[in-house]
């Protein structure tokens, strides 16, 4: 009974320990807990072809679906982008069968892609389907600041009037 009332107490204090290591309390060694300066990240802006986020008429995303995008920093200068996201947003109207009202159905479409731009098959489709109410939206906007430096840019959102 004691040897199993002995293990019981050595288990219950062994699983405390890590827990007691951690609160930070003890001894201190007299270094500084302050984390590393950082440099500050740079203020990235994004556009499409020569638009930041807007509403632009039909026949001008049109023209826009074979440009690229483009990030700068606040002094001008240009960065690669890697990657982003991309979400296509189609607004498709429909007569509700129950109340007899119109109303509006969304349907998303997207995918990810390792360039600047969108594929010519994207571009295509998108050309032929694009109808006023639709919203593009680039998200995850991903750059390269330096060597092995990635930063995420703004995102971007147009809406088709």
């Amino acid at each position: 009974m004691r040897k199993l009332l002995l293990l019981h107490i050595l288990l219950i204090t062994g699983a405390c320990l890590p827990i007691y290591a951690q609160t930070g309390k003890g001894k201190t060694t007299g270094k500084s807990t302050a984390p590393a300066q950082k440099k500050p990240s740079p203020k990235l802006r994004a556009t499409w072809g020569i638009f930041l986020s807007d509403t632009l008429p039909r026949p001008e995303v049109l023209k826009l679906l074979d440009s690229t995008i483009v990030v700068r920093d606040q002094n001008n200068k240009k960065y690669p982008v890697i990657a982003f996201q991309f979400t296509y947003e189609q607004n498709e109207p429909y007569l509700n069968d129950t109340t007899g009202k119109p109303g509006v159905y969304k349907e998303f479409n997207g995918d990810n892609f390792k360039s600047n731009k969108l594929p010519l098959i994207w571009s295509n489709e998108l050309k032929k389907t694009l109808q006023k109410g639709d919203v593009i939206y680039f998200d995850s906007i991903i750059v390269e600041y330096a060597e092995k430096d990635y930063y995420l840019a703004p995102k971007l959102k147009f809406e088709v009037r």
